[in-house]
């Protein structure tokens, strides 16, 4: 609850941020001081430990300051995910969860061809086309800015699902590399060919 000391140890716990490089943060307050303290050692310490906790709150605010936006959020991705209904995988990466979430945002409102265009497309940061099949009830998503299989198609699937319409089926449809690409349009030496697996050739 608000208010209660665990609600904010998440945020502000020593063990949390122990290897965080607070550095940058940290102010010279000798400078701030006339010239004859200069060589006191008592004085320097004193300005050493308060300068160090000064840059450690200031550490703080700006951390704080990034989990207001996804791109730069990291502990408080748990709190956009809740806003948005999401189920929070810690063991997912940081990348895998933003992807989500952004998904999720651009997922709100009416669904329209446009929009799970551009939602597909946040996760393969590549060119996708949306062909519709109206009298079918059905859609293709189909990749054709990537080869082969992008990697977060997990959460692709899981924000679709949310956001499209009950009733309407649909299906993904890849991108390969044909051999006469390889032939001719990307030519490969048989020598390169057998280095690369056929996996690695069809997405070449």
């Amino acid at each position: 609850m608000y208010g209660q000391p665990q609600y904010g140890t998440f945020i502000y716990s020593d063990e949390i941020n122990k290897d965080s490089d607070i550095s940058p943060f940290v102010p010279d307050l000798m400078e701030y001081l006339p010239p004859y303290y200069r060589g006191i050692y008592e004085m320097t310490e004193i300005q050493k430990v308060t300068a160090n906790k000064i840059g450690y709150l200031k550490f703080l605010a700006d951390d704080i300051f990034k989990q207001l936006f996804i791109d730069t959020a990291t502990w408080g991705l748990l709190y956009w995910e809740k806003d948005l209904n999401i189920t929070t995988d810690i063991s997912k990466s940081e990348l895998f969860r933003r992807e989500v979430i952004l998904a999720k945002l651009r997922g709100q409102g009416t669904v329209t061809k446009k929009l799970i265009k551009n939602t597909a497309e946040t996760f393969t940061n590549a060119e996708v086309e949306v062909i519709e099949k109206n009298k079918d009830s059905f859609f293709i998503i189909k990749f054709i800015g990537i080869k082969g299989i992008p990697l977060n198609m997990a959460g692709l699937i899981e924000v679709i699902e949310n956001i499209k319409p009950a009733h309407l089926q649909y299906k993904f449809e890849y991108s390969y590399t044909w051999w006469d690409t390889l032939r001719y349009e990307k030519p490969i030496t048989w020598n390169s060919a057998n280095l690369q697996t056929w996996n690695e050739l069809r997405v070449y």
